[in-house]
């Protein structure tokens, strides 16, 4: 055979599929939705119920139900599947002896990513868009790819130790501001006038205070009920402060570590489901027990204090360890799920959901777009948050059925298609021939 490989026999290959990362792939995209629903939906509420949404009954069982198991850990497990996804990419490449032009492709490849990321937050409305900054964190994994796991790991945890260093210093700064709003209250008391820094403490949480108020709120609500360009505008500021504020101060500790663990158990096969039980019943169950115990503990300090900003500040210092710990617990249970044989048909809907995940992840967009913005029906801060539920149980039901009748004529997802064609510069095949039988 001749030894110069060409591209399109390597993106022949490619086609190659493992089942339990399409497992794995539509189960954390289908948990995603449980946590954006809340941005998609109701105003500045990610975090804190109290802001809009309800914080009593069903609502705060949902709070708690959705922190406990699902609150970082499925972007955790996200990251994870993208490194491990960029990974394969460049490694098949390599292999098949692209050579240089491996990682022209690769960048290609990422940068398109980026141009995704910048469209799906400005333009499909959704802040809280994570393609941008994987493709970002894309540019620097690249450097870690034939780091052994082992190193990987270490890296990892390196960088899960300086983002806690980080959020401790957040928390202390936290605190120091809500002492001196104590002092100014002293001061005030007293008739004294305040020091150039109280002032500054009480103008910062006059404006927080300001955010979170009756009329801020109903103000954001009718901006989100408006016309599609008008809440492109609205929007546009949120864009930019978390592209700009986020890939420095969250994701190189947030996105890049569980991208450098994805790629060190892909390389110790526990991600393809080659390994034996007993060791994925060990993640399940000493993930679960020490990560939910971490997360029990940050709700216990959020709920004693009434979700006060000190309670939550505080509550992120431990933040790292519990979400990666409940993300390990996630895995070892999926590739048991992946296992079993029991259940082929729904393995089968997920991991077709799996196989056309940018799709499906850009679609979410385009639904919650229509659903809760004057593009379609408004319900923009109109659902309390376990309402928010129905709309991501139909989202499910709805991919679950679409994506496999979808893969059944089509090769790719129409993302995954263009995705491809742009990091390739070639067209590739869309539609399945059907099967001549003589």
């Amino acid at each position: 055979m001749n030894q110069t490989i060409t591209i399109e026999l390597i993106a022949q290959k490619e086609s190659e599929r493992i089942l339990s990362l399409d497992v794995m792939r539509g189960i954390v995209l289908c948990g995603i939705l449980l946590m954006n629903i809340n941005g998609f939906g109701l105003y500045n509420s990610y975090s804190d119920p109290t802001v809009e949404g309800g914080s009593t009954g069903l609502n705060l069982y949902t709070w708690i139900m959705t922190n406990m198991l699902f609150e970082g850990t499925m972007r955790a497990l996200f990251s994870l599947l993208f490194g491990v996804g960029m990974f394969m990419f460049l490694d098949r490449l390599l292999k098949k002896g692209a050579g240089i032009k491996a990682a022209d492709i690769y960048f290609r490849r990422i940068t398109w990513l980026l141009v995704f990321g910048l469209i799906h937050g400005y333009l499909l409305l959704w802040t809280g868009e994570i393609l941008y900054q994987y493709a970002l964190m894309g540019f620097l994994v690249y450097s870690f790819r034939s780091m052994a796991p082992k190193f990987l790991i270490a890296t990892a945890i390196v960088l899960f130790s300086i983002g806690t260093m980080w959020l401790y210093v957040n928390y202390t700064d936290t605190k120091k501001w809500m002492a001196d709003l104590e002092e100014v209250k002293v001061f005030e008391s007293e008739g004294k006038e305040l020091t150039k820094e109280l002032k500054s403490a009480k103008a910062n949480w006059e404006a927080y205070e300001e955010k979170r108020s009756p009329e801020a709120i109903q103000e954001y609500n009718d901006e989100m009920h408006k016309g599609y360009f008008s809440v492109v505008a609205h929007l546009a500021p949120e864009n930019f402060d978390t592209d700009t504020l986020w890939p420095y101060k969250y994701d190189v500790w947030d996105v890049l570590s569980m991208m450098l663990i994805g790629m060190a158990l892909f390389k110790w096969r526990v991600l393809t489901g080659e390994k034996p039980i007993s060791l994925y019943l060990a993640m399940a169950g000493i993930g679960y027990s020490i990560g939910l115990l971490i997360n029990y503990y940050e709700l216990n300090l959020i709920l004693e204090d009434n979700f006060s900003l000190i309670s939550q500040s505080k509550s992120m210092i431990t933040y790292f360890w519990g979400r990666v710990f409940v993300a390990m617990g996630h895995v070892g249970l999926i590739m048991l799920f992946c296992k079993a044989p029991i259940l082929g048909w729904l393995k089968s809907s997920i991991a077709a959901v799996g196989k056309m995940a940018l799709t499906n992840y850009l679609m979410h967009s385009v639904i919650c777009m229509i659903i809760f913005t004057g593009v379609g029906f408004g319900l923009f801060g109109e659902l309390e948050r376990y309402e928010l539920l129905y709309v991501v149980f139909g989202i499910w039901i709805f991919q679950l059925i679409l994506s496999p009748i979808w893969l059944r004529y089509f090769h790719y997802g129409p993302a995954e298609w263009l995705w491809r064609n742009l990091s390739y510069r070639k067209i590739h095949g869309f539609r399945k021939m059907p099967v001549q039988t003589l």
